[in-house]
């Protein structure tokens, strides 16, 4: 199994008024972690725009564990749990520069015809793309 991991800085901007990363900074992440996912198996959002469809989130569920401070890294790791012809859950895990665990979460999400709104199945070349990131 592989995952997708990253690491960003947490800058001025992320930082709520007790101090520490936003909780709204979290879904953020998770954005651009998802953006990484398509990216890896060859499906960039702009290209299967082009083609008609669309990924679009149905739930999202995140467990705060330890803060994360101005000026801090932190690594993120994602990866598929459940993946399905036109839906997926992916995980989610935030860790600290101590390697600590201060988030962990996941995203439901799903593929859409983007003239009809409705949802739309992965080919089995498409879904095969995936599956190196299940587990």
């Amino acid at each position: 199994m592989q995952k997708i991991s990253f690491e960003l800085e947490v800058y001025s901007f992320h930082i709520d008024f007790i101090g520490h990363v936003n909780n709204s900074v979290y879904i953020q992440w998770m954005e651009i972690g998802r953006t990484k996912l398509l990216e890896a198996v060859g499906m960039p959002i702009q290209k299967i725009y082009q083609q008609g469809f669309a990924p679009v989130l149905v739930q999202t569920n995140i467990t705060y564990k330890s803060p994360l401070y101005l000026g801090e890294r932190v690594q993120v790791s994602i990866w598929i749990s459940e993946l399905k012809n036109a839906s997926a859950i992916m995980q989610f895990c935030f860790y600290n520069e101590q390697r600590i665990l201060t988030a962990q979460g996941w995203q439901k999400g799903l593929f859409v015809d983007k003239q009809t709104m409705r949802p739309r199945r992965l080919c089995p070349e498409e879904r095969s793309l995936f599956l190196p990131y299940v587990h």
